[in-house]
């Protein structure tokens, strides 16, 4: 900060352009460097398989100590083993389901016990772990969205209040995962919105409170990975419709009509095979949220198409957006 002040200060008076050359240079270089990632450690949820999987390797390979959460390890799930290993004094992988208080608060006592200096705090949390699920509203029953923000939302506010005080220490970063769809909706996706605009907006709250701490806030805004990630999967996608079916009133199935839920039925099933299967993007975003000394406070790891329509569905008058992109829509 002080560089910079003093790169600004020498800019405003009009300083010779040899010297104003060489600080612009130096601040560039400055804000490029990375911390290092030696003596720091991480814990990350959901690490059972996607984005998680994909980042406890990664981070690993950068030189942190990772506890990988996994809600699989007690089950030998693939995942987990797979970390697992890798017999590495530095992959830490734990049983947690982030639904349950006894386990959160098990795994805070692993990595307390774990960590080599505890007194110093754990330097960073992200929190991966999430599910996906279909639906217009009328078809969606309340337990649908309340399974949906038991994992995405309050699983996130669990174990993000169980690792404050560590990371408050650390003077660490707190990385959540949440999607465009926190930013923008979609139809037929109301209990994942929900969701995601709820830990976005619990993120935004918990930045603004942690600046006194020095503890940096971050939010992981990924496009459409579905068939990178197998969030979705076209079992699931049956599973989910026929559940979805059946619960429905009588008037509402009767009034929607079987061949518009099949038609749209078929639309999801052909999404689950869509979007970038290159997860390079998050995971790029994840590691400078941690290791730069100046991270973002959002990152929009996407495509141009979902970038240039984040941006229209945020900035536009409503009935413009959703005419440019909603079926039916009318101005």
């Amino acid at each position: 900060m002080l560089l910079l002040a003093w790169g600004a200060a020498l800019l405003l008076a009009g300083g010779g352009r040899c010297l104003a050359r060489s600080l612009l240079l130096l601040m560039l270089r400055h804000a490029r460097r990375s911390l290092p990632a030696e003596g720091k450690a991480v814990l990350i949820t959901g690490c059972d398989k996607g984005f998680g999987h994909a980042l406890a390797k990664r981070l690993h390979a950068e030189g942190f100590t990772v506890f990988a959460g996994c809600l699989l390890m007690d089950e030998n799930g693939d995942g987990a083993m797979e970390l697992k290993n890798m017999n590495s004094d530095r992959m830490k992988v734990l049983q947690m389901d982030v639904c349950s208080d006894q386990e959160v608060a098990q795994a805070v006592d692993f990595v307390k016990r774990t960590l080599k200096e505890p007194e110093e705090g754990l330097w960073g949390l992200v929190n991966n772990a999430g599910v996906s699920t279909f639906g217009e509203v009328e078809f969606a029953s309340l337990d649908n969205y309340k399974k949906v923000a038991e994992i995405n939302l309050w699983g996130t506010v669990r174990v993000t209040k169980a690792f404050l005080p560590l990371i408050r220490r650390a003077k660490g970063r707190v990385v959540n995962i949440t999607s465009m769809l926190g930013r923008m909706v979609s139809p037929s996706r109301s209990c994942y919105c929900i969701s995601k605009f709820g830990v976005a907006a619990f993120s935004d709250c918990l930045r603004q409170e942690m600046y006194r701490w020095g503890v940096r806030v971050i939010l992981i805004e990924p496009s459409n990975f579905v068939a990178a990630t197998g969030i979705l999967t076209a079992d699931g996608i049956d599973r989910q419709a026929a559940a979805l079916w059946s619960g429905a009133s009588a008037a509402v199935r009767q009034d929607y009509g079987r061949d518009y839920f099949t038609r749209h039925v078929a639309q999801m099933k052909a999404f689950v095979s869509s979007g970038l299967r290159d997860v390079s993007l998050v995971l790029n975003d994840i590691t400078h949220a941690l290791t730069s000394p100046c991270p973002s406070n959002r990152y929009n790891p996407m495509e141009t198409y979902w970038w240039v329509r984040l941006q229209a569905m945020t900035h536009l008058p409503t009935a413009i957006a959703d005419w440019l992109y909603i079926p039916g829509a009318t101005l």
